[in-house]
């Protein structure tokens, strides 16, 4: 190779290592994060990392005659770390990964629910765009006991409000049925003979609002935050209607 050729390779080695440095250089601050893992520090109020959630925060509760009944089904108070630079707003979603794909036998007498059966998600909380100053939900703020077929979804003090999985539930219950916003708590099944997973997640996000709007659910919003994650933090609080798991996990004491 003689010495115009060997210039040439040297510089175009030079050339794509300068477009590289560059491009790194430009890397949108999400990506960056993205990368580093960005992690938010969750805690919530009288709920230890894989502890039982008290009662006060359940749809429903023990029932002294028969099964269940509609529990206090308050909103706990949560709280978070601040996010890295560039966040913009935050969202939290709460959800539970432990629901039967099957109903047939839900809280019927004489059968139960396997703990093997195949489960699914079902999507407790969805609040988006709340404001980057804010790191935490007061308890009771979004939601202070049962409210029948639903609470308003949309702009609430907090932030913006999505439909929780509560209204496909009740949807061929008249008495019941409704759109469900913001915050519904805890209610599995009281023959189900798997322990319940309840995952607070908060995403910090390098946006101020969401592209949301209508009665969004816990899959539109969590596809909405797709590619604007700074940093993510949960915890997981656990819960049991069936007599046998709440013992196990000390529960009434």
């Amino acid at each position: 190779m003689d010495g115009r050729k060997n210039r040439q390779v040297k510089l175009t080695a030079w050339a794509a290592f300068a477009l590289l440095g560059a491009a790194l250089a430009l890397t949108p601050p999400r990506a960056q994060a993205a990368r580093k893992g960005g992690h938010l520090k969750v805690t919530v109020s009288k709920v230890k990392r894989g502890g039982p959630i008290p009662t006060e925060y359940s749809f429903c509760v023990p029932a002294e005659k028969g099964h269940v009944t509609l529990g206090p089904n308050k909103n706990p108070e949560i709280s978070w770390s601040k996010g890295p630079k560039g966040t913009r707003s935050y969202a939290i979603i709460m959800y539970d990964p432990d629901v039967p794909t099957v109903a047939t036998n839900v809280n019927k007498e004489g059968k139960t629910i396997p703990a093997g059966m195949r489960r699914t998600t079902f999507y407790h909380w969805i609040l988006v765009n709340i404001p980057a100053n804010v790191t935490s939900i007061a308890e009771g703020s979004d939601s202070n006991g049962v409210t029948p077929k639903g609470k308003t979804p949309g702009a609430s003090a907090d932030g913006l409000r999505g439909v929780n999985d509560y209204t496909n539930w009740f949807a061929s219950d008249p008495n019941m049925k409704g759109e469900y916003g913001g915050y519904d708590g805890p209610c599995p099944p009281w023959n189900d003979q798997r322990v319940h997973h309840y995952h607070f997640a908060v995403y910090a996000l390098d946006v101020a609002d969401l592209d949301l709007s209508g009665n969004f659910d816990g899959k539109a919003a969590k596809k909405a935050m797709k590619g604007h994650i700074l940093a993510k933090g949960q915890t997981v609080g656990t819960y049991a209607l069936n007599p046998k798991l709440r013992k196990r996990l000390h529960m009434d004491q």
